[in-house]
């Protein structure tokens, strides 16, 4: 996911591969939603995770949904780190995995619903739409 001025890339944020997304996507499902997919995330849940973009304006709403998913994940435990890549991310980086929070990062082993709420803030800062790469 990334954020371009022209052609020149503004910020940007690897979560890993589609799968481990959409992992992530189906922790909120399971979590934070009320009802069924997208029903109280929709501007997460609802884009395809792999095509598209979210406009600034969209972007605004996506960080009230990430602050949501964060304060519920944070009141969760851990569950098991299965990807290989994640396990050499922990390893590597030193992560301490004590909450659901914890068990979703980049692969710079940093955590990923901060991640995002970061490039959500830049798009809504400058005006940017969030590319998915």
């Amino acid at each position: 996911m990334t954020i371009f001025d022209g052609e020149d890339e503004q910020s940007g944020v690897e979560v890993g591969p589609y799968s481990d997304f959409h992992d992530f996507r189906v922790a909120v499902e399971q979590f934070v939603e009320a009802v069924n997919w997208g029903s109280a995330c929709p501007t997460l849940m609802l884009r395809s995770d792999c095509e598209g973009q979210w406009t600034p304006a969209e972007s605004a709403i996506l960080l009230v949904e990430l602050a949501r998913i964060a304060e519920r994940f944070h009141a969760l435990p851990s569950e098991p780190i299965t990807t290989a890549w994640k396990r050499a991310c922990v390893e590597t980086f030193g992560l301490k995995i004590g909450t659901l929070y914890d068990c979703f990062f980049d692969i710079d082993g940093e955590p990923l619903i901060e991640r995002l709420q970061g490039l959500a803030q830049q798009s809504v800062d400058r005006n940017l739409p969030i590319l998915f790469q």
